[in-house]
């Protein structure tokens, strides 16, 4: 038997090769953060508020607002207080919380986009049962699926990983707590952690991916036989938001967590893109382009404004 001293916290040490550049680094994230916040509840703001909005693809934006809402929140107020020069320490059981939240909303919001496909698929390629396949039931089943089904993924992650001892040393290359920095840091056997991390994390991105890449087939097959160039355009147009979102979330999941080496540095950038810069974006992408979005913000805002007098 050896004796292990176990260690009660860990040592964020930011984003490697960094130094010296803490305020340019603290403005950008507080800009995207302090973006992100308002930008995410007009959305959610709209869709409650206007009734042409009470529809199953909204439903799900909505949802989506509020995951991006808690996604950035995971590390960003964390790091921010560390640029400041504050304490960039974190407990074993806030950076097991950290794991947890990171994988719960990064894999909900994976699962989301995954139905966001499937109802853009029912929508254009099965319109006159649309309202059929798309209920409120059958959307009330999806949205609290992929919730609970996350709850589950990272529940599994958390308890493999941090079942582990911990007994030095302490500091994780990254501005907040995930499985590929925090791993190498246990003094135990964890081959049993990267497999299982490695092969769920892989399976559900895997999944959905090609559950999105045959919805979106199906739609171009479908689009591609209406005759009128506005009919094309106008479902073209109804999709390019979806896919763009869906593009700017798998390139860092690809990037991150199916590369056969790891990079630290690489590791940073893609994270904090992932976790501070796509939930800024995607007010501005579903709504930039969306006249029914635009329109129920203008409407609320003036609402708003009036009641307020």
């Amino acid at each position: 038997m050896r004796n292990y001293t176990l260690i009660t916290q860990f040592l964020l040490m930011g984003i490697p090769h960094t130094s010296g550049l803490e305020n340019v680094l603290f403005t950008l994230i507080f800009i995207f953060y302090i973006f992100n916040l308002p930008g995410n509840l007009l959305i959610l703001l709209a869709i409650l508020t206007s009734s042409s909005l009470h529809t199953p693809m909204y439903f799900f934006l909505g949802n989506l607002s509020v995951l991006d809402i808690f996604f950035s929140s995971v590390s960003s107020p964390k790091m921010m207080l560390c640029l400041m020069g504050q304490d960039c320490t974190i407990s074993l059981q806030g950076c097991a919380a950290q794991l947890f939240f990171y994988h719960f909303l990064g894999c909900t919001e994976c699962f989301l986009y995954t139905v966001m496909a499937c109802d853009r698929f029912a929508a254009i390629c099965h319109p006159l049962r649309y309202t059929v396949i798309m209920n409120h039931r059958a959307c009330a089943i999806m949205a609290l699926g992929t919730w609970l089904g996350s709850c589950m993924h990272a529940s599994i992650l958390t308890f493999l990983i941090f079942k582990l001892p911990y007994c030095g040393p302490n500091e994780i290359d990254n501005f907040f707590c995930d499985i590929p920095v925090v791993l190498p840091l246990a003094c135990a056997d964890t081959s049993l952690a990267h497999r299982v991390s490695f092969t769920n994390v892989g399976i559900v991105a895997l999944v959905c991916f090609l559950l999105i890449l045959t919805s979106y087939t199906h739609i171009v097959i479908s689009i591609l036989k209406i005759s009128s160039s506005e009919g094309r355009r106008r479902a073209f147009s109804t999709c390019s938001a979806h896919l763009t979102s869906i593009l700017l979330f798998y390139g860092p999941v690809v990037l991150i967590y199916l590369r056969p080496a790891s990079s630290p540095w690489l590791d940073s950038v893609v994270q904090m893109l992932n976790n501070i810069v796509t939930p800024s974006l995607n007010p501005l992408i579903y709504s930039l382009r969306n006249k029914e979005v635009k329109l129920a913000l203008r409407k609320a805002l003036i609402q708003g404004i009036y009641t307020g007098e």
